[in-house]
């Protein structure tokens, strides 16, 4: 019934993905290709595929790609999928009420659920927040029934440790609400001669699952989370740590999240509960835990400590104590049960079910007035049109448009979700921000996205780089579309007499040969790199410039140009393996430069072969930078190699590295 209302709705909302939402679509479309469920792409092999999940692990996208092969790909189409995850989590609950108390009360539970109106709302929302959801709360059961005295069987330990690792795969902010359960768990085993290795098998198959996603792309997920959670949190204003604001933050929202009513009839029955043992209230403060019946420590120990270290995410974005919220509807069926038990002698079985489902209907009609309300008409933007046109010029061949505008139904992401349509592969890229980059957007740019009017962006740079385009004699307007507020979108294309687009092949060379200067080579090359992985998505200069190098080594093994080109490739690449030889190759090509060495201990610490990444950094060198820096590389990963004295030195060695680095950038 849920997922028929979730339909209508979107039938109805003719709003376009934003950009979260789009994001998330695109990463669906590239695991469906890689597994060649999706027309337009094939398997890239094992590293290709964890090179698709830079930032957020991949199971949702694998599943959500998987579905999309057989539902579609329009946005509409792939919400099948969260209705498969709504079907997941509404079949936990109801099996964890049912283990709780009952068939019945299960059944209850699962009904709150589908009406609690911030689970409908993601439901039609495509976001990672309802299968994060799902996810974790089977994780949660499963292991609340192997740590429970009549668990402890083998099955039921390894179903959980299946359940933990599908969850943090899904998106790893599960870690919230798994953690302490997991670790109050496991410490449980580990005191017990019977679940003692259960305890130790269930973590290395969690290890060996998730392991490999991590070892691949550890230094990009730190540094999205960084940005996603510690940097939004800061711009929203959102309060940090475990002060009041930060533990009344979730609380404050329950009521809206949940439905007033569930929440008011829920509460009302567990105060009839308690006051019904009121006079046993001293022996169960002394006992709070043992007073409850079984299961119900479990549950409260989990929503509780949900609570706490979600409050404890510097950005508090409502949507993500999504995972708490199914354990909270558990407890309010509590209530809604212990005020149906009361009802029963007063009024009649019959009269006191009718009102148990007139109080459901109630809540349904508020779920449904809120869902209502906020149904958009409209697309809001000609976003769709756009990218259809710019399909039918392109064919199968790779495109990218470049983008000015910058608002929730015209971005580069949603115009990059419907240039992927039917195999296609027609990327969005948003650039031109700052002034600096004008310059290369006009010289490699083939096709151009302008707006008219407010373009949701307030930077000067980026309106100015609007004016340049309608003004370069290079660019010719090709359709235009009417937007809301009476604007228009333009699709600007660079005229065929204007000469074909600049590459980037020869300063890419040009730039890697800079890194044999050391770190003073860096900030030019990381300044270009940025823009340049914007103006080609699709990285064909990396192919172009790998081919050329290869052929020049064929000719010359000890070229520098091509050596240098190709150990960064594989840098960019994050293939630190291959990175690692090409660099050693350098460092006997060029034995009296330091910096190969350097570079070669950086990717295999990245790679985690510290060991490895220690050996070579002893050769004394006159440049003072360069020591100081192999100094500290050697300290640290001697210290990861298992040398404790090691990381005694780099107290020493590290401050002065980063002293010499920033000399040199300086």
């Amino acid at each position: 019934m849920s997922t028929a209302a979730d339909r209508l709705w979107l039938a109805l909302d003719q709003r376009l993905p934003a950009w979260d939402q789009a994001d998330y679509l695109n990463s669906a479309v590239d695991h469906g290709r890689a597994l060649g469920l999706l027309a337009g792409g094939g398997w890239p092999g094992w590293d290709g595929l964890l090179d698709l999940s830079p930032k957020i692990p991949p199971l949702a996208s694998l599943v959500n790609g998987t579905v999309m092969a057989i539902s579609g790909q329009a946005p509409d189409q792939a919400s099948w999928a969260l209705a498969l995850w709504h079907g997941l989590l509404l079949l936990v609950v109801a099996c964890w009420g049912r283990q709780l108390q009952g068939r019945s009360f299960g059944l209850l539970a699962a009904a709150l659920l589908a009406v609690a109106p911030a689970l409908a709302s993601l439901r039609v929302d495509y976001t990672l927040d309802l299968p994060v959801s799902a996810a974790s709360v089977l994780a949660l059961w499963l292991l609340g029934r192997w740590q429970a005295p009549r668990g402890g069987g083998w099955c039921q330990a390894l179903a959980a440790a299946l359940a933990v690792t599908a969850a943090i795969l899904v998106k790893q902010s599960a870690l919230l609400v798994l953690v302490p359960p997991c670790l109050w768990a496991a410490g449980r085993g580990l005191g017990q001669r019977g679940r003692r290795l259960q305890v130790l098998a269930a973590l290395a198959l969690v290890l060996a699952l998730v392991l490999p996603w991590l070892h691949h792309n550890w230094i990009t997920t730190l540094g999205g989370t960084e940005r996603a959670v510690v940097e939004s949190g800061a711009a929203e204003g959102d309060p940090t740590g475990l002060g009041l604001a930060s533990l009344l933050w979730y609380p404050r929202l329950w009521g809206s999240q949940l439905g007033p009513l569930s929440v008011a009839v829920g509460l009302g029955g567990l105060a009839l509960a308690a006051w019904r043992c009121h006079h046993r209230l001293p022996s169960l403060l002394r006992q709070p835990l043992r007073a409850l019946p079984p299961g119900w420590p479990w549950l409260l120990g989990c929503g509780l400590s949900g609570w706490l270290f979600t409050s404890l995410s510097p950005n508090k974005d409502p949507r993500y104590i999504a995972p708490v919220l199914p354990l909270l509807v558990l407890i309010l069926a509590w209530g809604w049960r212990e005020l149906a038990i009361w009802l029963q002698p007063r009024l009649g079985r019959p009269a006191s079910a009718g009102l148990l489902g007139l109080g459901l209907l109630g809540a349904t009609g508020f779920t449904a007035q809120q869902q209502a309300q906020a149904i958009q008409r409209s697309a809001g933007s000609p976003a769709a049109e756009v990218m259809a046109s710019l399909r039918q010029r392109l064919g199968q061949r790779p495109g990218t448009v470049m983008l000015v505008a910058n608002s929730a139904d015209l971005n580069e992401h949603t115009l990059t979700s419907f240039g992927r349509l039917e195999g296609a592969s027609v990327l969005a890229r948003r650039l031109g921000q700052r002034p600096q980059d004008h310059e290369p957007v006009l010289a490699q740019s083939q096709w151009l996205l302008l707006a008219t009017g407010d373009q949701g962006t307030r930077r000067a740079a980026a309106r100015q780089l609007s004016r340049r385009v309608r003004s370069d004699g290079r660019f010719q307007l090709v359709q235009r579309w009417p937007w809301s507020q009476g604007r228009q979108v333009e699709l600007w294309q660079r005229r065929p007499q204007a000469g074909s687009a600049q590459t980037f092949d020869a300063p890419f060379i040009a730039l890697s040969r800079g890194l044999e200067r050391g770190v003073v080579g860096l900030p030019p090359l990381f300044a270009a790199i940025g823009p340049q992985h914007q103006l080609d998505p699709h990285f064909l200069y990396q192919g172009r410039v790998d081919q050329w190098a290869r052929r020049r080594l064929s000719q010359r093994p000890d070229d520098r140009d091509a050596l240098w080109s190709l150990a960064l490739l594989e840098v960019l690449r994050n293939r630190p393996t291959s990175a690692a030889q090409w660099f050693s190759r350098l460092e006997r090509a060029e034995p009296s430069n330091p910096w190969p060495g350097a570079y070669r201990s950086v990717v295999l610490l990245a790679d985690w072969r510290a060991c490895a990444a220690g050996r070579g950094l002893e050769t004394p060198t006159t440049q003072p930078s360069a020591a100081a820096i192999r100094q500290a590389l050697g300290d640290l990963s001697r210290g990861l190699c298992g040398q404790p004295q090691a990381l005694g030195q780099l107290r020493q060695s590290l401050p002065a590295a980063i002293a010499a680095v920033k000399s040199q950038i300086r």
